[in-house]
């Protein structure tokens, strides 16, 4: 039987049928005339000639931003407006059904603690918390119906960030990375901007390449630190000089040639060189793009990064969570409209006390509010200034949490995990701006259909087909197992479309 995929080598990534000749060895040995055709297919296949190499139809997108809320943001008090609870707030719970919850979150129905109310032309009510994102609800399209597969933070965050609930599977920006290749060699194809207290459930498994091509794995870049990329130059007191950097890079160069050449198919060694060159190429243009000194007030002011501030409260804060992930957001603006193809940015790390994440077992209010108001701030600046400089409209923005939280109470002020139902929106990109779509029930506990509910294989398969890729095509050949982002599942969702 012949299979409608094109299979590819999980060593090598690359395509069964082509020639087994490194890049390096090409540039050797090139000539001219059909040799510089050769050249030019290869570079383009690999993704350094700056155009896409897997591309099933026209894309209306080609780059994507992913903004992940770690530990699990509460849709209630964000997005999802119930009346029902402001109206039985208090009252016993009664779900109708057996429910598993995952610690003792049962309690009393409970209405948000912030204030809903309606904005744009659209009326989608947001919440106070998130109210900066007013002015920009009608290019947006919300998701109320998503559904997980666990209550367990770090299954449920591989589920969300590579597509698989458990570790072993390339994240998104490493599948988009592998099939659009790069738009310009002196930046990583996909960056990564981890919380500044520390990394997510799994850490940089999140954004681990697996069984791609090591190159496409996520590129961890820390703005506003004296290091934003690690080890990219030597220490300033150290012995090390250009003349023996230099020296040092023509050896290893001799060795890796030496260790390929008895390695032809091991991409591991390939994707290092590529990364040393990569880190050459950066010394030069990573410093220029993590440089604000001359961006204008008003962008400043745009982020929210206008606050004057030079230290924080040791409490968790609006005016310190602005600053932090608004920096971020204008740092992403930055790489994209310098080629990078992929940003993720993350807010909140793994379970720490007093809460640093969106994990508000406790207290919703007092964790929530200045996480969100910092998200909103620095999300609005990057979507208005996306939309201003016209970016927008080929430029994708993803938010998503891993599950959402319980409309009964956990104590008096909390909320447990909820998988059965939470939000993600998008932006730009081909989306329709100022759509609700597959609406939550009247408690926001589980789906209203609960027959037809939203999976992340669908908002994977979404964002594919607008960056012009076939999510069922997209298929890699590992262990004598057709991999995909989307695995088995997923479908477009045409009413999110323009």
């Amino acid at each position: 039987m012949t299979s409608k995929y094109t299979h590819v080598s999980p060593a090598t990534g690359n395509a069964s049928d082509r020639p087994g000749v490194s890049r390096r060895d090409m540039l050797k040995n090139l000539g001219s005339g059909f040799g510089t055709l050769a050249l030019a297919s290869l570079l383009n296949q690999e993704g350094f000639s700056g155009e896409s190499h897997i591309i099933h139809h026209p894309p209306r997108a080609k780059r994507v931003v992913q903004l992940f809320m770690s530990g699990a943001a509460s849709h209630l008090d964000l997005w999802d407006h119930k009346p029902a609870l402001e109206k039985h707030h208090g009252e016993k719970s009664d779900f109708g059904e057996h429910v598993e919850a995952f610690q003792n979150g049962l309690g009393p129905w409970m209405k948000s603690p912030f204030k809903f109310q309606p904005y744009g032309k659209s009326g989608k009510a947001i919440s106070d918390a998130v109210s900066p994102l007013g002015d920009c609800v009608d290019d947006m399209a919300f998701v109320h119906n998503l559904v997980g597969k666990t209550g367990v933070h770090s299954q449920a965050t591989y589920l969300q960030a590579t597509g698989f609930q458990s570790p072993g599977f390339p994240g998104m920006g490493c599948w988009i990375s592998y099939a659009l290749g790069s738009m310009n060699e002196n930046l990583p194809t996909f960056v990564v901007m981890p919380d500044r207290r520390g990394f997510a459930s799994n850490g940089p498994k999140n954004w681990y390449s697996a069984f791609l091509p090591a190159a496409h794995q996520g590129t961890i870049i820390r703005p506003g630190t004296q290091r934003p990329i690690s080890d990219l130059f030597p220490p300033k007191k150290s012995y090390v000089s250009r003349a023996s950097d230099q020296a040092a890079i023509d050896l290893l160069g001799k060795l890796n040639r030496a260790h390929q050449q008895r390695r032809q198919e091991d991409s591991r060694l390939e994707a290092r060189i590529r990364s040393y060159e990569l880190a050459a190429e950066m010394q030069l243009s990573a410093p220029e793009a993590l440089d604000l000194s001359k961006e204008p007030q008003h962008i400043f002011k745009l982020y929210g990064l206008d606050h004057g501030a030079s230290s924080f409260s040791k409490e968790i804060n609006e005016v310190e969570e602005t600053e932090y992930f608004g920096r971020k957001c204008l740092i992403a603006r930055r790489l994209l409209e310098r080629g990078v193809r992929f940003v993720q940015i993350w807010s909140g790390n793994d379970n720490s006390f007093p809460r640093r994440n969106w994990d508000s077992h406790e207290d919703i209010s007092r964790d929530h509010f200045p996480l969100a108001r910092g998200m909103a701030r620095g999300a609005a600046g990057l979507i208005q200034d996306l939309k201003q400089r016209d970016m927008l409209n080929d430029t994708i923005i993803l938010w998503t949490t891993e599950f959402g939280r319980m409309p009964s109470t956990q104590g008096s002020k909390g909320r447990d995990h909820n998988p059965y139902v939470f939000t993600n929106w998008l932006c730009g990109g081909g989306i329709r701006g100022g759509t609700t779509y597959g609406p939550s029930d009247q408690w926001g506990y589980k789906p209203l259909d609960r027959d037809n509910p939203t999976q992340v294989y669908d908002i994977h398969a979404t964002i594919l087909h607008l960056l012009g890729i076939d999510h069922t095509q997209l298929v890699v050949r590992n262990n004598g197992i057709d991999r995909r982002l989307t695995d088995v599942h997923g479908h477009v969702i045409h009413d999110l479309l323009a």
